[in-house]
């Protein structure tokens, strides 16, 4: 039997990969989205030659591996690159992650995507978690972690669902706005409830 998928989703520097890393010091098998968006454009693979065949040897750098500035520069430039991106990768990155879900063992197995809302990956979930702290905060966080200036910030969480819509659509809300503990202590109370299911 096919064991339970909750899918594990916050906006930018809400701290979903703090969350994340405590679902795994349970035990519990992660599957990383991001780690798979960038493992399927790896040196080597089809979709990193598609890739080079469709924007030019300039988008590798010298060591092979895909140059995501200049790739990010383009697709942002022009909407119909950026369709034909998302057309070669998601499929190949969604059956990536059916793969690494099926395969889990444990009570539960989190999958772990920035955009589990916006690409329909929430279908494969029993349940989801949105890592969620306020805006403001958001916007701090992010400022100081990344060195990069609010404006910019602000840019990015527009450009993500809107924080409400990401609260009604979760099954479960993690309020990550206080102290670490508090946090340990809701993901701790999410686990032992699926362990007793």
């Amino acid at each position: 039997m096919a064991i339970p998928i909750l899918g594990l989703t916050g906006g930018i520097a809400t701290g979903k990969s703090t969350v994340s890393n405590l679902f795994k010091n349970f035990g519990i098998t992660v599957v990383d989205a991001d780690l798979i968006a960038r493992e399927v454009v790896a040196p080597q693979t089809p979709a990193l030659k598609e890739i080079a065949k469709q924007f030019g040897p300039e988008i590798l750098l010298d060591n092979g591996e895909l140059n995501r500035a200049k790739l990010r520069q383009i697709i942002f430039k022009n909407e119909s690159d950026k369709s034909w991106l998302n057309n070669l990768l998601h499929p190949i990155i969604r059956q990536e992650i059916i793969n690494q879900l099926s395969e889990a063992k444990g009570p539960y197995v989190i999958l772990d995507a920035p955009l589990l809302l916006e690409n329909d990956l929430d279908q494969l979930c029993a349940k989801t978690i949105v890592v969620d702290i306020p805006t403001e905060q958001q916007i701090e966080r992010a400022a100081s972690r990344d060195n990069v200036s609010k404006e910019q910030i602000i840019k990015i969480i527009k450009s993500q669902m809107p924080r409400t819509e990401k609260r009604e659509k979760a099954d479960l809300i993690i309020d990550n706005s206080g102290s670490i503990e508090n946090t340990q202590n809701q993901v701790l109370s999410i686990h032992n409830s699926l362990l007793s299911n």
